[in-house]
């Protein structure tokens, strides 16, 4: 099960009407068991009603259609945003939400746009229970912010019972606006139960004018870190993966989506012959000709049968 964050820069009508990002868009999302997008900035909520009924009319969708929850518009003024996922409900289910108060005494307002929490039931992972907290800082509040983060953890534990949790989004953790003095300032980077799966030397940005890690996944305990497949915390170069101009990438947003899979519950060792049957299978550089292939296979059925 794959989960991932992604700042789609400036989301609205205009750009889910331009059908050559539209398409890259439901690629990108269509990866994906859940989905956070970021930098939702439209004021009547049209573009995502659109965006979801284009997602799921796709054919690989339809049997597995998205559901899209998503948070009010936040912010401190005219310029506001929403959090907004979108997420298969045969891979999970959402069991509840919490708009973050952002009311501690002597700190109010700490975050430009207060998370919006939500708690899923995982129904094919070693992991049951999962909470993700959506992030996307004021980049000049970016370590005020992050640290914040500290204590809405503690709320949310406190409130579900669970350290089943996930931050992710665009922390702009990097460059001028988190030096790695500031890093020392933020407590879910000092405190060890925290872990950063994303690292500081990954570039997450499509710019490549830069190769700043403003994007992050942050795993809560070792419960979590455990549940994640080794190396699978990364981003999604859609820039290469689609063979797209610098230009055309860019339009689809300056961020790359940032992606952790977590472990399926049915993963099972597979047997040595299966395995060495499935190698055979594997095209190579200089492939196996079919006939060599047969015989290996026949080879494999014999040992089978001694």
């Amino acid at each position: 099960m794959k989960v991932a964050s992604f700042n789609v820069r400036r989301l609205g009508t205009s750009k889910v009407a331009d059908k050559n990002v539209l398409k890259y868009l439901i690629k990108i999302v269509s990866r994906y068991s859940v989905f956070l997008i970021l930098e939702v900035v439209d004021r009547t909520g049209q573009a995502m009603t659109t965006f979801l009924k284009e997602l799921n009319d796709t054919r690989a969708n339809k049997k597995h259609p998205y559901t899209m929850v998503k948070s009010t518009r936040l912010g401190r003024d005219t310029y506001k945003e929403q959090f907004v996922f979108l997420y298969r409900e045969d891979h999970v289910k959402l069991t509840d939400s919490y708009q973050y108060k952002d009311n501690q005494v002597g700190d109010e307002d700490a975050f430009a746009r207060e998370p919006y929490i939500l708690r899923f039931t995982c129904l094919n992972t070693v992991l049951k229970d999962l909470v993700l907290i959506p992030v996307h800082t004021k980049p000049e509040d970016s370590v005020k912010e992050l640290d914040e983060l500290y204590d809405v953890v503690k709320v949310v534990k406190r409130k579900w019972k669970t350290d089943n949790i996930m931050i992710l989004g665009d922390f702009n953790a990097d460059g001028s606006y988190v030096t790695k003095k500031g890093m020392t300032n933020i407590r879910i980077r000092s405190d060890k139960k925290f872990h950063w799966v994303i690292g500081d030397d990954v570039d997450t940005t499509a710019n490549t004018s830069n190769d700043h890690t403003y994007d992050r996944i942050v795993m809560y305990g070792d419960d979590m870190l455990e549940a994640m497949v080794p190396n699978s915390a990364k981003p999604f170069n859609y820039h290469k993966a689609f063979h797209l101009s610098e230009a055309m990438a860019l339009s689809i947003s300056d961020h790359y989506p940032v992606e952790v899979e977590l472990t399926t519950a049915e993963t099972v060792p597979q047997k040595k012959e299966e395995k060495e049957i499935e190698e055979v299978e594997t095209p190579s550089v200089n492939p196996i000709p079919r006939k060599k292939k047969r015989l290996v296979r026949k080879l494999i059925g014999k040992s089978k049968q001694a």
